[in-house]
C-alpha cells in the first residue's frame, strides 16, 4: 500500500497560479488511478481530478476543467495538480488520491487559500 505526502499550497491572489505535489512511497504507485480532491470549509470533499495508472487518460471536474492539469511520473512516484487562473472558490484543502480495485489511500492535505 502506498502512502502519500501532498505539498506545494499556500496563499495566491486571484489569477494566479500553484503546482501541487503528491509523493508517494512504495514500489507499486504505477498501478493505481490517482486523483486530486478539495475540500472547502463547511462542504463535502470534491472530486478535481484524476489520472489513469499510465498517464494515459485524465478526467477533471467541470468547475477546473481548461485551469488545471493533472500529471503523474511513475519514474519518480510523484502525481502534480497545475492550477492556473485561480479563484477565490478554489480555496481548499487539497488531497491526494490513491485507487486501486477497493482500495483508497489518502494524504493528509495541502492548503490552499487563494484572495481576491
Amino acid at each position: 500500500q502506498v502512502q502519500l505526502v501532498e505539498s506545494g499550497g499556500g496563499l495566491v491572489q486571484a489569477g494566479g497560479s500553484l503546482r501541487l505535489s503528491c509523493a508517494a512511497s512504495g514500489r507499486t504507485f504505477s498501478t493505481y488511478t490517482m486523483g486530486w480532491f478539495r475540500q472547502a470549509p463547511g462542504k463535502e470533499r470534491e472530486f478535481v481530478a484524476s489520472i489513469t495508472w499510465n498517464g494515459g487518460s485524465t478526467y477533471y471536474a467541470n468547475s477546473v476543467k481548461g485551469r488545471f492539469t493533472i500529471s503523474r511520473d511513475n519514474a519518480k512516484n510523484t502525481v502534480s495538480l497545475q492550477m492556473n487562473s485561480l479563484k477565490p472558490e478554489d480555496t481548499a484543502v487539497y488531497y491526494c488520491n490513491a485507487e486501486r480495485d477497493l482500495l483508497k489511500v489518502w494524504g493528509q492535505g495541502t492548503q490552499v487559500t487563494v484572495s481576491s
